[in-house]
């Protein structure tokens, strides 16, 4: 679907514990959207904030019975998501989406492994929703640092076959990284795939175990996105062959050529075995502990 501008009505803003979930009237880019996707929003409608902001899908009301909705959530980190965090039920905000490319599902109903950190699980509810719908088996591992930063443990229950929980501090679940877990799940549920969003050394950490594993493992990344729409070059990842498509193909051969791929066009869903991770400052090694 071409990328529709549509200038929303805030049906609702949220919390969701440590975050905030804003729900825009948006039909057009709702009727469009695929997990994976994200929409690109301007803050405030003043000069102070020229740059949209990139958000991830983290559910979908298609048009009909329902107005049509998007919702994204999100962390209070800088100018921009304060203003986000202030919007009231109707209050306008410019979007431009569905953008990027999506999550590619199994063919066939099979068993995934979905694995979020913080708010970056937002987009693994919206595919979660969509493999219930193709009867493919969904288990989910989301981590955080402490328990106030997961992201609705309770919904990803709901979702789930199963749910694991993990936060640095002991305060939620296991202690340790949400990586920590998935190779043991993998071998214990049998997944035939896996989806992960996140942080980059999370993602790396996922993609490495899956292809231990022998498993394809698709990565939505999140990276700064100037325009969102892959002018200016600003959201550059390191790729081999076959990195971008969305696609789960074969891992390349060693010797095969570094290209940059835009993570607003190109992704901002990956092969994570086409990443050049170590291009990224994210070597094996320290991955691996």
């Amino acid at each position: 679907m071409t990328p529709v501008r549509e200038l929303c009505e805030v049906l609702e803003r949220r919390r969701v514990g440590a975050y905030h979930a804003l729900t825009l009237v948006a039909p057009r880019i709702a009727e469009g959207a695929r997990p994976g996707q994200f929409v690109h929003l301007l803050a405030g409608q003043d000069r102070s904030f020229p740059l949209r902001r990139p958000f991830s899908i983290h559910r979908v009301e298609r048009p009909g019975a329902a107005l049509g909705t998007v919702e994204v959530v999100f962390d209070v980190v800088g100018a921009g998501t304060l203003a986000l965090s202030r919007l009231r039920p109707h209050d306008m905000v410019d979007a431009l989406g569905p953008l990027g490319r999506p999550f590619d599902p199994p063919p066939e109903p099979a068993g995934c492994l979905l694995v979020g950190g913080g708010y970056g699980t937002a987009p693994l509810f919206f595919l979660a929703t969509e493999l219930r719908v193709r009867r493919c088996r969904v288990d989910f591992v989301i981590g955080a640092a402490t328990s106030t930063r997961l992201l609705d443990a309770m919904e990803a229950k709901r979702l789930g076959h199963s749910l694991t929980v993990t936060t640095d501090d002991g305060s939620a679940g296991r202690r340790g990284l949400v990586t920590d877990p998935v190779g043991d799940l993998l071998a214990r549920t049998g997944a035939a795939r896996v989806y992960a969003c996140g942080p980059m050394p999370m993602l790396a950490a996922v993609s490495m175990v899956a292809a231990a594993a022998g498993v394809p493992c698709q990565v939505a990344v999140e990276e700064q996105m100037a325009c969102g729409t892959g002018i200016c070059f600003s959201c550059v990842l390191p790729v081999g062959p076959g990195g971008g498509s969305g696609g789960l193909k074969p891992s390349p051969p060693e010797n095969a050529p570094t290209r940059m791929a835009r993570s607003c066009l190109e992704g901002p869903v990956f092969d994570g075995a086409t990443i050049d991770w170590a291009e990224l400052g994210l070597p094996e090694l320290e991955l691996s502990r």
